[in-house]
């Protein structure tokens, strides 16, 4: 067949001219900035007194420094900014009798903090697919080894004969069935009502059956005798020390695994790698990679879908918009993976935790592609085998699309289950290139950076595509204290990317652009920001209060290159965030919980990144939950802060409150009580700055005195805030 029309096109953002030159006027702010900094600093010694504390303008200079460097960094993406538009009639058209077999991996790690209901919406959501039944395989990775989750699997395959038909002869979108009927209290006009309660009841039915086995945490004897699959659970296995067990649940080979409308089911796949005390297992990263080898014996699709267990299918139709980039004849074989941003349905309206990223999904990400670039994020991406398995691109790659000739059809169920067994056992990796050159890298808490990085580097090109609806939908943190554990993990994880071998600006030298590879750094860079935050809040509020100024005079005309950049920035980002769909609310919210990120999480990370540098811990990997009690959720609901422990970070947080409140204070009193009044002219932008700092720690003041409800912060941490925050301010600044 000849080539045709393109199955997808690719567009730049509009106004990319005018805004390079409205940033180029910022960045002649910062330098200005900095000549400021380095001509006070080397100034004659007359100027000593009013330059005052000259290390801590030294140290401005640093922080401004790094801010600025850091800035540019995050122009690249905004200069190239790319989306995509997938033509799906037109694949339709000259491929619909060519579809290619599609593998979706499911990973869960711990049935307590994912809880096998949350686990079966999304297996449901992703079996439903607009798609042929027969070409869809669906995996189900517990790396929680729990017959619990087991359980709800076999209770998911049952209902799939209802769910599956149900969703295709009425559109049904979503296809998460909790999220389908908590949005969905009646039945739409074109939905049967009496198929649609009958559906709703049968799978009421279902989950009550799972959360009562759930209760008693325990298979009853009468349940288990009905699946051979529960013989491989006894007294001896344990989450970490067990042996493989992979089972077939659906067989989509079979003419009989049919639904109720007798087409034909998916294949669904129960898997739990071995796992002994004594070997690595590597977390995610090895979950996935035992996938990969277990859906190569069974169903070998040349296509990969992996998403988390929370994250539903959001948009029937995806599949199809996906092949348009793997399967258009003049750049489709170029297509390692496409990536899609990561999307949550429980954020509050003005997002209190700021987990929307819709800047980064919009713009930055986008931004990333322009560059031929995308970040491999762990979930919600298709990924061609081949370039994930290890393979370089070449010029004349050619994928075998042909479903018949990559599917087993001539070995049993126990045949392909025992196969599979040998290569998810913990030996089978040994002295080869998994977790190396072939599937997805070990070594790092954020293996899919890395792995996305290496699969670029060896000459594929990724796509990032975002489209309307939003094709995967999960659960978001919903506690502060979650929402920083998320960020800690991922900021450490990116920051030993860039102290490691794989650091974009090396490994990608040569093989990726230079804008790709500062995208790249955008964010492995979080970490590091930490310090020149910690700087801003602290150094020009105790040098206010003991009458230190480290801006210029208000009448000075160096006043206006701080005044240009700093309205000229927030200004384009509050400009930015609305034309994302921000609120202006959850853009204040969004400025307040990157204050909080980079003093709590990104100092954790930072520290925790240096000392497994030095040989001093491993690589820990923790699961966010997914689970929150009703006083909480409430609170969430009406965007109030949760704190309601005494950690760490929450105490960071609180002294630097504190500490910001007290020099305010004191320093404008120090200044009404100043008989010659010729300080406060040098000190207004610090006041200015201080007073923001306090404006954004609002919710704080509010957890430390105003509120009595269990998510207020504890009496130890004010207390602990308030003689941290004190000693700190008594401290003499030369």
């Amino acid at each position: 067949m000849g080539r045709g029309e393109a199955l997808f096109e690719t567009k730049r953002a509009k106004g990319r001219e005018v805004y390079k030159v409205f940033s180029s006027t910022i960045f002649v702010g910062i330098c200005l900035i900095w000549f400021y900094r380095l001509k006070n600093i080397l100034g004659r010694e007359e100027e000593e007194e009013e330059i005052g504390g000259r290390w801590a303008w030294i140290g401005m200079f640093g922080t401004e420094l790094w801010f600025g460097l850091y800035w540019i960094i995050t122009q690249s993406v905004r200069w190239s900014t790319v989306y995509r538009y997938p033509f799906k009639d037109r694949l339709f058209l000259r491929f619909e009798d060519k579809l290619p077999g599609i593998d979706i991996f499911v990973c869960t790690a711990d049935p307590t903090m994912e809880p096998p209901t949350l686990v079966i919406n999304t297996i449901l959501s992703v079996m439903a697919y607009n798609y042929p039944s027969e070409k869809l395989s669906v995996y189900l990775s517990d790396d929680g080894c729990s017959d619990l989750t087991f359980y709800a699997l076999i209770e998911a395959s049952r209902f799939s004969k209802h769910w599956i038909p149900f969703c295709k002869k009425f559109k049904v979108e979503p296809r998460s069935p909790q999220v389908f009927f908590d949005q969905c209290s009646n039945p739409e006009d074109n939905v049967d009502l009496q198929e649609w309660v009958a559906i709703k009841e049968l799978y009421e039915d279902m989950k009550m059956r799972i959360e009562s086995v759930i209760t008693r945490v325990a298979i009853p004897e009468e349940v288990k005798s009905q699946h051979k699959g529960f013989s491989e659970w006894n007294s001896e296995v344990t989450k970490g020390n067990h042996q493989p067990i992979v089972q077939i649940l659906i067989d989509g080979r079979d003419s009989n695994a049919v639904d109720n409308d007798g087409f034909r089911l998916p294949t669904l796949v129960y898997l739990a790698r071995e796992k002994r005390p004594h070997r690595l297992h590597h977390f995610k990263a090895g979950a996935m990679n035992a996938l990969i080898r277990v859906s190569s014996e069974i169903s070998n699709g040349p296509i990969i879908l992996n998403v988390d267990c929370d994250m539903y299918s959001n948009n029937a139709e995806t599949i199809r918009e996906v092949l348009c980039f793997f399967m258009d004849e003049e750049r489709g074989h170029q297509t390692s993976y496409v990536q899609f941003p990561q999307n949550y349905n429980n954020l509050t309206k003005h997002d209190i935790y700021s987990n929307s990223y819709r800047v980064v999904n919009k713009i930055e990400q986008c931004g990333i592609d322009g560059y031929d670039a995308a970040l491999y994020c762990g979930t919600g991406c298709f990924h061609r085998r081949e370039s994930l398995c290890g393979r370089k691109y070449t010029e004349d790659f050619k994928e075998d699309w042909n479903f018949e000739n990559r599917r087993n059809m001539n070995r049993t169920v126990s045949e392909l289950e025992e196969a599979s067994k040998i290569v998810a056992t913990c030996s089978y990796e040994d002295g080869t290139k998994w977790g190396k050159e072939m599937g997805l890298v070990y070594g790092c808490a954020v293996e899919d950076i890395i792995t996305g990085l290496t699969i670029q580097c060896r000459g594929w090109k990724p796509i990032y595509y975002n489209p309307e609806p939003s094709a995967f939908l999960g659960v978001a943190p919903n506690t502060l204290e979650q929402a920083l554990i998320q960020h800690k993990r991922w900021s450490e994880g990116m920051f030993q990317i860039f102290f490691s071998k794989y650091c974009p600006f090396f490994y990608g030298h040569g093989k990726i652009k230079f804008g790709a590879q500062m995208g790249y750094c955008i964010y492995l860079l979080w970490a590091p920001n930490s310090f020149p935050t910690h700087y801003y809040l602290i150094i020009p509020s105790l040098c206010l209060l003991h009458g230190i100024p480290l801006f210029p005079k208000l009448s000075s005309p160096w006043v206006l290159p701080f005044a240009y950049v700093f309205l000229a920035k927030y200004a384009y980002s509050l400009v930015e965030g609305l034309s994302c769909g921000e609120t202006i609310k959850s853009w204040w919210n969004l400025q307040r919980t990157w204050m909080i990120r980079r003093t709590t999480s990104y100092l954790f990370a930072f520290m925790d990144t240096i000392i497994k540098q030095l040989g001093l811990s491993q690589t820990t990997f923790v699961i966010t939950s997914k689970v929150l009690d009703d006083g909480a959720l409430k609170r969430y609901e009406q965007e109030i802060f949760e704190f309601g422990s005494s950690s760490s970070m929450f105490t960071i947080l609180a002294t630097l409150a504190m500490l910001n409140l007290f020099t305010l204070f004191g320093g404008i009193m120090k200044l009404a009580l100043d008989m010659q009044g010729g300080r406060l002219e040098q000190l207004v932008l610090q006041i200015i700055l201080n007073a923001l700092i306090v404006m954004v720690n609002i919710p704080i003041y509010q957890a430390l005195f105003f509120r009595s409800d269990k998510g207020k912060l504890p009496s130890s941490v004010l207390l602990l805030s308030v003689f941290l925050a004190s000693m700190a301010c008594l401290m003499p600044i030369y």
